[in-house]
């Protein structure tokens, strides 16, 4: 983790007090169990309509319509996947002693910035004892908690699957108990 990548975002008397990044490679979420066998039946159904309208020698326009709704099928089933671990590996963490910064997006670039004194919901989750996701701001709920199109386009920013999160909490909680700097 380059601590260089947040200097550029920190405040002339903000100081990082942990960093991390989430868990690497393919990650499965509890809206995967519903997502999954929904994404093989479209996906199922789309090669099954497709086979048929090929098989048939259908006009072209009925080709391309299935061959749209496979492609959908396709990235359902696999390309989510790895959109989502695309976007994680880009993705860093850190926790100075006023916000939590999220940097991430497409390139790597786009700062999510939470000011830990005013906001008013952060959850934490164990997964393992050396792993945890910790959540900023409201519960979206089990039904808008993960996306369609990659599972991290969550609502509520988080820190999701990070080494030591527990410890990374203790300090969130340290920080929003202190008196603000400019107070």
């Amino acid at each position: 983790m380059a601590m260089a990548d947040f200097a550029r975002y920190l405040g002339p008397r903000e100081i990082v007090r942990w960093s991390g990044r989430p868990q690497q490679g393919i990650a499965l979420r509890a809206t995967d169990a519903l997502l999954i066998p929904f994404s093989l039946l479209w996906c199922g159904f789309a090669v099954f309509w497709e086979m048929s309208v090929w098989s048939s020698r259908a006009p072209w326009f009925f080709m391309l319509w299935g061959g749209a709704f496979v492609c959908v099928g396709l990235y359902f089933v696999f390309g989510r996947f790895l959109a989502d671990a695309y976007l994680r590996s880009k993705m860093q963490y850190a926790l100075t002693d006023q916000r939590a910064l999220i940097l991430g997006g497409l390139t790597g670039n786009d700062l999510t910035a939470i000011d830990l004194r005013t906001t008013s919901e952060i959850r934490y989750k164990d997964i393992d004892g050396s792993m945890g996701t910790i959540s900023f701001g409201p519960n979206p709920g089990p039904f808008r908690s993960g996306g369609i199109w990659h599972s991290t386009s969550r609502n509520a920013p988080e820190f999701f699957r990070t080494a030591d999160a527990a410890n990374a909490y203790r300090l969130i909680q340290a920080a929003k108990n202190t008196p603000s700097p400019n107070a």
